[in-house]
């Protein structure tokens, strides 16, 4: 993808969050850690918040949010004009959230998704292209205008 990465967990995401930048940077990705330390009573609220902010401030970047389920940095990160947060189980999830909604943010959740699983649908979700049909990027249009 070779596009700015701006990365951001909580508590519950941090251990994931790790092992994947580790493998992000391995591969010569660039990196921007919104939670670089460990904080044991954080809100994803505000990791959310970091992480939207940057994305759609940041011509081409993309975001990656990690919590527990998944489903509170999905919510939070939404709620920013231009962000399109996914939150993703499969690398078929992946792949149809890059290609048919564009999606800048994947969200993980890590009680949910094992390192392996992770892995996949990261590597999925980097290497997938947008689509440029008519009627994808007709519904993106529509989501960026809601």
């Amino acid at each position: 993808m070779k596009h700015p990465l701006i990365l951001g967990a909580d508590h519950a995401g941090f251990e994931l969050k790790e092992q994947l930048k580790k493998i992000l940077l391995q591969q010569g990705e660039q990196i921007e850690d919104a939670s670089p330390a460990f904080i044991k009573d954080d809100d994803y609220p505000l990791v959310a918040q970091r992480v939207a902010y940057a994305v759609s401030r940041k011509t081409g970047a993309y975001g990656i949010l990690i919590c527990g389920s998944g489903l509170g940095m999905d919510i939070a990160a939404n709620r920013f004009h231009g962000i399109r947060a996914t939150l993703v189980r499969t690398p078929e999830e992946a792949c149809l959230a890059r290609e048919h909604t564009h999606a800048n943010i994947l969200v993980l959740g890590a009680w949910i998704t094992p390192l392996a699983r992770a892995k996949n649908i990261l590597t999925t979700w980097l290497h997938t292209s947008e689509s440029r049909a008519k009627r994808h990027l007709r519904r993106v249009e529509q989501l960026d205008a809601l």
